[in-house]
């Protein structure tokens, strides 16, 4: 398969995963939330949504939510998950709200799909004036040595950097800002496994090459001197927030 055909299969993917997605996936911190989001916020767009991990940090601070995402499957999860938040079938390119319609753009996990030159002059559109675009991302964080082994393992050659360290944005928005926000998350090592399973290019891979990849993941998570036989365990990650205010 062709790079350009490889990463649209992978951007079309998670809806085939959207349980594992829902049940592996992190939320965001507090900390990266509050500053991403423009002071006096109250309508906020929640854009490439997915199951509703980010959704639940703005439903949960009062504001009004709206999700868009393009995939039925993550849809369809998030309803379940958050019967309460208008959930609509959109794109990043094609949002469908109308102009002026929010305080903020958010998106989590997602703008490395997304074609900024279509992407930045639509949340423009949606945005009040002088409102705000914030993008995240949760990176594992690899200084811990059986991260970078997980990394090592489930890195093949169909993985997508998601530019997360300098995402473009560009005019009509000003500069953009940066934060690192380092943080932790329990879970088990059934966790772990799920998670990998639902990154993109595992999904798309054919089912043997995928079921050897988990099964090296188990292999690490069963032999590594500070894992084996624990029943929990904390995966460090680095949430990596860029900002950027509506000129």
């Amino acid at each position: 398969m062709a790079g350009t055909e490889r990463r649209k299969a992978q951007a079309v993917s998670f809806g085939a995963a959207a349980a594992t997605y829902e049940r592996s996936r992190p939320s965001y911190p507090a900390e990266a939330i509050d500053w991403l989001l423009p002071s006096g916020a109250r309508r906020v767009l929640d854009l490439g949504a997915g199951t509703g991990k980010l959704t639940r940090g703005l439903r949960d601070r009062g504001l009004d939510v709206v999700a868009v995402e393009p995939s039925a499957g993550m849809r369809g999860q998030l309803a379940r998950v958050l019967p309460d938040v208008t959930v609509l079938a959109g794109t990043a390119e094609q949002i469908p709200l109308a102009d002026h319609a929010v305080d903020a753009v958010l998106v989590a996990q997602a703008w490395h799909w997304v074609d900024p030159a279509r992407a930045v002059p639509e949340a423009a559109r949606v945005l009040a004036p002088g409102g705000r675009l914030g993008l995240l991302w949760n990176i594992r964080d690899e200084r811990a040595d059986w991260v970078a082994e997980l990394t090592r393992i489930i890195h093949t050659p169909d993985y997508v950097d998601n530019g997360s360290t300098a995402p473009v944005i560009g005019p009509p928005f000003g500069p953009a800002e940066r934060l690192d926000v380092e943080w932790s998350r329990r879970t088990g090592p059934g966790g772990i496994v799920d998670l990998v399973a639902s990154r993109s290019y595992i999904i798309t891979m054919p089912p043997y090459e995928r079921a050897a990849v988990l099964a090296r993941v188990r292999h690490l998570l069963d032999t590594h001197p500070g894992l084996a036989g624990a029943a929990e365990i904390s995966l460090p990650y680095v949430t990596r927030c860029s900002r950027a205010q509506l000129a």
